[in-house]
């Protein structure tokens, strides 16, 4: 028998009557993990740290919203087509968050705390860049309690065994002898957006740290690179999924982020940089900070 990486049989724990979720978990852990690397990237900025919770009581509520909407959205036939349950739409626990969606809201989640906080936007942004796609690495973790989002199957040795599942229970379904049906085995692409998602990650702090980022570019080259590698997945992916000439719609909207991201990237290459000690700066105050292109950038 050739070497696989294993799949839970279960997404669900029980403490008595309460649930916990695989799914909801991963999400809950990459938002706290998030929190924290941005508070720590907004003392840096000369923020208080408090700030990272502050604006995230905003940002996380729209970004769950608008992650559903969007899946919903993109995916209405579970949902509003034949056969479909239309309050199944609110099921979140059952897997079903698009990460477009639930940047664009979040984002405007964000402006709405950090209007309220003065915390300049594009400082947050940037604050929150490397904590968000770390985020999105811990959450593809529940797309692996729940037996979904595989590719092609496959016999290298990295094989994901997948489970015949039952998404109304949360558990893999059984046959006759009460063993869980297997599916087969497959390419583990929630795996390989995981580990993109933390190379981007990397990428950015480090580029960030050696460069001096001026400000908003941090958050423009997360924009750029996360749609590289979703292009790749989504095209190994086999998973149900609404296409658009010939290609799934995730990938034409990568493809529409990837070119945001590029155009952000030159729109922010004369903002100023801020240093470890600089003091907060109003959106609304001109800039007079040197910008990235200047020698001797600061670390971060």
């Amino acid at each position: 028998m050739h070497t696989y990486l294993p799949s839970p049989t279960t997404g669900v724990l029980w403490l008595g009557p309460i649930p916990l979720r695989g799914y909801a978990l991963c999400i809950l852990a990459g938002i706290a993990a998030a929190i924290w690397i941005c508070g720590r990237r907004l003392r840096d900025r000369g923020y208080e740290s408090d700030h990272a919770l502050n604006v995230a009581w905003w940002a996380v509520p729209f970004g769950i919203v608008g992650g559903r909407i969007y899946h919903v959205i993109t995916s209405p036939q579970a949902y509003f087509g034949e056969g479909g349950k239309p309050l199944d739409a609110f099921k979140i626990w059952q897997g079903g968050l698009g990460i477009w969606g639930a940047i664009a809201l979040g984002a405007l989640g964000a402006w709405i705390g950090c209007r309220k906080y003065n915390v300049n936007f594009w400082d947050y942004a940037d604050a929150a860049a490397p904590g968000v796609i770390l985020a999105q690495a811990m959450g593809r973790w529940g797309n692996w309690f729940n037996n979904e989002l595989y590719g092609e199957k496959t016999d290298v040795p990295w094989a994901l065994k997948i489970y015949q599942w039952d998404e109304s229970a949360g558990h893999a379904v059984k046959d006759a002898a009460g063993d869980p049906v297997v599916l087969g085995y497959f390419h583990p692409t929630f795996l390989y957006e995981s580990l993109w998602c933390l190379v981007v990650a990397a990428i950015i702090v480090f580029v960030d740290r050696k460069r001096g980022l001026a400000r908003g570019r941090s958050f423009a080259l997360y924009v750029m690179l996360y749609p590289v590698g979703r292009i790749v997945f989504e095209l190994m992916r086999t998973d149900k999924a609404n296409h658009i000439l010939g290609l799934r719609v995730n990938v034409w909207t990568s493809m529409f982020v990837f070119a945001l991201g590029a155009f952000l990237w030159w729109k922010f290459r004369n903002n100023p940089v801020i240093a470890a000690d600089d003091e907060p700066v109003d959106e609304a105050a001109p800039y007079t900070e040197r910008t990235d292109e200047d020698p001797e950038p600061s670390a971060r």
